[in-house]
């Protein structure tokens, strides 16, 4: 898929999956999911705060008037939610107006059984205008500072997306500040540990190298002007960042500062659940939606 149009496209060629809103009685949230209902990528449940998600809908004249469940606190939302995807009756969740926490501990009870053998990551498709390319970024949202053994697991759930998309072969860039290995730098001694496992078949869902800037995981005259010679360097399709901080702020100069389009999911659960930032634009969580659908059904 070649960029965000296709991504749509391919989403609206197979029959609508349930989505199972928690706490929906949010704008840009119903915005987002009208337009997903509206050109058959969901079936819409929208669980929370009934009378508040009523006057919203129709405020939106949605094509079909969606189920509305209506509960009493935003953790009763996320259990029923849940509750409705262990027994078959919804399909995948998304974030309302509630904090992300609240959703988590839901999707992770067991009495759902819905946990999966990954830690949780959350993995953000970008597309790159200047590259005419998607990249696939992780983890600016969830895990804090992942160990080593975290980040293998934050590799494989980004390179199920990457083969969602048509990326059969993902190659991994270990992101640090250098793209040579310096021991008081510990994120490159870990990319370089990274690398190797993948050489030794530790890691069999991408090929990965590392360490390596930005701009020469993604740009190709950038690595050829170090002379960097890497199979990854210069095309990179999935950014693996060495914490929380250095993915969040390359996640909001990309897309709110420069615009580019996005779509994000939680992965490492049975199913992907859609998470977007408070103020992200109704198009990014609509663009989330729609990968998150694709995610579901592979």
């Amino acid at each position: 898929m070649k960029n965000m149009e296709k991504l749509i496209t391919n989403a609206k060629k197979t029959k609508p999956l349930k989505l199972a809103v928690v706490a929906a009685e949010d704008k840009i949230v119903i915005d987002s999911v009208k337009k997903a209902a509206d050109l058959g990528i969901v079936k819409p449940i929208l669980i929370g705060d009934k009378p508040k998600i009523k006057e919203l809908v129709e405020k939106n004249n949605m094509k079909e008037s969606p189920l509305i469940i209506n509960t009493n606190t935003k953790k009763e939302s996320a259990q029923k939610a849940m509750e409705l995807i262990s027994e078959g009756e919804a399909d995948f969740p998304m974030k309302g107006f509630i904090s992300t926490s609240l959703v988590l501990k839901a999707l992770l009870d067991k009495n759902y059984g819905l946990r999966g053998e990954n830690i949780l990551s959350l993995v953000t498709l970008i597309y790159l205008e200047k590259e005419k390319r998607f990249i696939i970024l992780t983890d600016g949202g969830m895990n804090i500072n992942p160990s080593l053994e975290d980040k293998i697991d934050l590799i494989n759930n980004a390179a199920q997306m990457a083969n969602v998309i048509g990326i059969k072969e993902p190659k991994a860039a270990v992101l640090a500040a250098v793209e040579t290995v310096n021991p008081s730098m510990p994120a490159t001694l870990e990319a370089a540990a990274l690398a190797k496992m993948a050489e030794r078949g530790q890691i069999n869902t991408a090929l990965v190298d590392g360490p390596l800037a930005f701009d020469n995981a993604i740009n190709k005259e950038a690595a050829h002007h170090k002379g960097i010679e890497s199979k990854v360097a210069g095309q990179a399709d999935i950014l693996l960042v060495p914490n929380i901080e250095s993915g969040n702020f390359l996640y909001k100069a990309l897309v709110f500062y420069g615009n580019q389009p996005s779509a994000s999911a939680v992965l490492g659960a049975k199913v992907p659940l859609v998470v977007t930032s408070r103020a992200d634009r109704a198009d990014t969580k609509f663009n989330s939606i729609t990968l998150a659908k694709l995610m579901a059904e592979a």
